[in-house]
C-alpha cells in the first residue's frame, strides 16, 4: 500500500478500533503523536510498534520534539533546552555552540529513534523579532546567518542519528504578532524584505534538509492565500527559486490561520494543488472523516510518494543509548543549561 498525503493524530495511549479504521485508509501516509499518546518510554514502543504493525510500507510517525517549550515527551526524555539558549551560546563562542546543537539534534533523535518515531518537526527556524509569543525563545536568534548555522549544526546530529530534520515554518512566522494557532497572522512586507526569513533555508537545502513545514501566514505583497495554500510560494519559490526537493508540509489545516480559506476539503484542496506533500489534520477527527470521504483512494504524485518514503528514520537504535558514553557527556551538557517552563498551546499543533 502506498503512503498517502493526510498525516493525522489518535485519541491516547493504544490504537483505538476507529483509529485502527481512520490509519488503515489508504489516503493517510502518517501519525503524529503528541502529550496525550505519551505514558512512559515502554509505553511509547509499544503504540509505534502497533502503528508499524498496521502497515506496509509502514506509517510515518511523527511529533513535535523542538525542545524547551515544545516537547512532547517529557519525563523518561532528556530535558532539551529552547533553541534561544544555543542561540545565547553561539554570541559566546560559536565553536562550541555548533557542537552543542549538533549533539541536541543527535541526541533528540537518537532518543525518539529508540521508541519507533520516524522524524521531529524541528529545527523552527522563524527569526526572533521579538514580536511572536508562538515563536518567542523557539527561534535560535534574530541573526539569519546565526540561525542558519545552528540550524544546520542541528540537522547534522539528526541525520547521524538517522532521523531526517523538517525545517519550519516556511517563509517566516517571526515578524507577525499573531499566533496562528488561534488567528490567520498578516505580514504585510515587500517580497524583497522577506529575504532574511528565508535566508536559513538556503544553507539547510543545500544540505538535503528532508522536509519543509509551509506557515500559516499571509503576505500579501505575495499572494492573498497563506504560505502554506500557494502555489506561488511553495511551487513558485520553494521549489522553482529555492530548487526544493524535499517534502512540504502544510501546517495543521484545523488551525485557525488556515480555516478562513474554505472547509477542510476546500483547504486541503488548496494545499495539495500548492503543491505540499502533507497535510495535516490535528485534534479533529470530523475534519479528518470528511476528507477521507471527499478525497477517496487519491494519493499523491510519484514524486510526492518518493519524498515521504524518504522520512522513515533510517538504521538500528542503539539498545543501550542511556549508557553511552555521548548520550552521557550530551545529557549532562544539557542539564547544565537552564529550563524554560513549557509553552502553553492548543494540543498538538506543530
Amino acid at each position: 500500500m502506498s503512503l498517502g498525503p493526510l498525516m493525522v493524530d489518535i485519541a491516547g495511549t493504544e490504537l483505538t478500533a476507529q483509529d485502527v479504521r481512520v490509519l488503515s485508509h489508504p489516503l493517510v501516509g502518517g501519525v503524529v503523536l503528541f502529550t496525550r499518546n505519551y505514558r512512559d518510554p515502554a509505553q511509547l514502543a509499544a503504540l509505534t510498534g502497533a502503528i508499524r504493525a498496521m502497515r506496509t510500507p509502514h506509517l510515518l510517525i511523527a511529533v513535535d520534539q523542538e525542545g524547551g517549550r515544545v516537547q512532547r515527551f517529557r519525563e523518561g526524555f532528556t530535558r532539551l533546552p529552547a533553541m534561544r539558549l544555543l542561540g545565547r551560546r553561539f554570541d559566546e563562542d560559536r565553536r562550541d555552540a555548533l557542537a552543542l546543537a549538533q549533539s541536541v539534534g543527535w541526541l533528540m533523535a537518537s532518543e525518539l529513534r529508540a521508541v519507533g518515531v520516524d522524524f521531529s518537526f524541528a529545527p523552527c527556524v522563524d527569526l526572533d523579532y521579538g514580536v511572536s509569543g508562538v515563536i518567542g525563545d523557539r527561534a535560535f536568534h534574530c541573526d539569519p546567518d546565526a540561525v542558519a548555522a545552528l540550524a544546520v549544526a542541528v540537522l547534522s546530529g539528526m541525520r547521524e542519528a538517522g532521523m531526517p530534520a523538517i525545517a519550519k515554518h516556511f517563509p517566516g512566522h517571526g515578524a507577525v504578532v499573531a499566533d496562528s494557532h488561534v488567528a490567520l497572522p498578516v505580514d504585510r512586507r515587500e517580497f524583497a524584505d522577506l529575504e532574511a526569513d528565508m535566508r536559513p533555508y538556503r544553507p539547510l537545502i543545500d544540505n538535503n534538509v528532508a522536509g519543509i513545514m509551509a506557515a500559516h501566514v499571509v503576505f500579501p505583497a505575495v499572494d492573498a492565500l497563506p504560505a502554506s495554500l500557494s502555489p506561488r510560494w511553495i511551487t513558485g519559490v520553494l521549489r522553482g527559486e529555492m530548487g526544493f526537493h524535499g517534502c512540504v508540509f502544510a501546517d495543521d489545516l484545523s488551525m485557525a490561520g488556515a480555516v478562513a480559506f474554505g472547509d477542510v476539503i476546500a483547504r486541503s484542496r488548496l494545499a495539495s494543488a500548492a503543491g505540499c506533500d502533507v497535510l495535516l489534520i490535528c485534534n479533529d477527527r470530523p475534519s479528518v472523516e470528511l476528507v477521507l470521504e471527499a478525497f477517496g483512494a487519491e494519493v499523491g504524485s510519484a514524486a510526492s510518494q518518493a519524498r515521504l518514503v524518504r522520512l522513515r528514520a533510517r538504521g538500528e537504535a542503539p539498545a543501550d543509548l542511556h549508557t553511552t558514553p555521548r548520550w552521557l557527556e550530551t545529557a549532562a551538557r544539557i542539564a547544565g543549561l537552564s529550563v524554560i517552563p513549557p509553552l502553553v498551546l492548543t494540543e498538538g499543533q506543530p
